[in-house]
């Protein structure tokens, strides 16, 4: 995949009110031009993913991989917020020249949605064949089928919602709760602030992303004479040192607040009235131990899609799921290509 950027001259506009000027875009394609003859798969990517698919989901995309490289015009963005290049709180100000941190602009989903169809008119893509979105990814997918219904050809809508439940803003809350009691989140004036609450932070989201069934699998004791438990507890503070090590808290703090604004029937409604305008060929797909994004509650605003397919894979890892069963993914994905 390539990294490729853009600089707007205009400014930003944020559906919340603030403004940016130079709003950086980063993103990644297949290809280095799109010629107008090879179908285009567009994957939004997950909370603390970056651009490059190929990087957190490689055995699906690829050279000679379902999602060939060589074969189809892939095109991720990089999200509002995250690290990774496009605009969010890491960024420099131009005012200051300092990281924005708490003053970059609140943003909502629909922002990055519209940052999408920046890159794709920018690309020169009238429509997009298929569209792929896991997690925050589906959220913003979503959206997009909504706001551009006649620009998508088919979607897949992976472990995902179409408004934000309460159980996952409680445990955004939970997180914004861990990250500002770190006293150098707000104290710091650097990107180095709070990472002992992001990390803190990140552990609280995992057990989330995981199920019960998948932490006694993978983390259970070894030694049935043992007084203490400690290998979870250990894994925890692992996965929170790693993300603490590519991450800074202040674009974490603020995709925990923009997964608040998800609502595709806010203005249009409601989100029955919303989903019955998309146009796309709609696949829906739930894994049986998601604890975040029920498979259950997935099926019935499915329903509500005109058309749409409901699928459920079976999985003992929970979320994550969408990230490792990619068997399974496959196999549905393929009739849809």
């Amino acid at each position: 995949m390539i990294e490729n950027h853009i600089r707007m001259e205009s400014p930003f506009e944020f559906e919340m009110g603030g403004r940016i000027e130079g709003l950086e875009i980063v993103y990644h394609t297949s290809k280095p031009e799109y010629s107008g003859k090879e179908k285009v798969i567009w994957i939004c990517h997950a909370l603390t993913a970056n651009s490059n698919p190929e990087d957190w989901w490689p055995q699906l995309v690829g050279p000679s991989k379902f999602f060939d490289t060589d074969r189809y015009f892939i095109v991720c963005v990089n999200m509002l917020g995250t690290p990774y290049g496009t605009s969010g709180p890491a960024s420099v100000d131009p005012s200051t020249g300092r990281p924005y941190r708490f003053s970059f602009p609140a943003f909502t989903i629909r922002d990055t949605v519209s940052v999408f169809s920046i890159v794709r008119r920018h690309l020169g893509i009238d429509r997009v064949d298929l569209l792929i979105g896991s997690s925050i990814g589906g959220f913003h997918a979503s959206e997009w089928l909504v706001t551009e219904p006649d620009v998508i050809g088919k979607a897949a809508l992976i472990a995902t919602d179409v408004r934000v439940s309460a159980w996952l803003s409680a445990s955004c809350e939970a997180q914004r709760m861990a990250l500002e009691a770190d006293q150098t989140f707000r104290g710091s004036d650097s990107l180095d602030g709070g990472k002992k609450g992001l990390m803190c932070a990140r552990a609280q989201a995992l057990i989330s992303y995981r199920s019960y069934d998948g932490f006694v699998k993978t983390q259970s004791e070894a030694d049935p004479d043992t007084l203490v438990a400690t290998r979870a507890a250990s894994y925890e503070r692992y996965q929170g040192e790693k993300l603490a090590k590519r991450y800074d808290a202040y674009s974490y703090w603020s995709l925990c607040n923009v997964l608040d604004t998800h609502n595709t029937g806010r203005g249009r409604g409601g989100v029955e009235a919303a989903l019955s305008c998309i146009k796309a060929a709609t696949t829906v797909i739930g894994i049986d131990s998601d604890c975040l994004f029920p498979a259950r509650c997935m099926k019935e605003w499915a329903s509500l899609i005109p058309g749409a397919d409901f699928r459920v894979i079976t999985s003992v890892f929970g979320h994550d799921g969408f990230l490792l069963e990619s068997g399974q993914i496959v196999a549905i994905l393929s009739e849809m290509l």
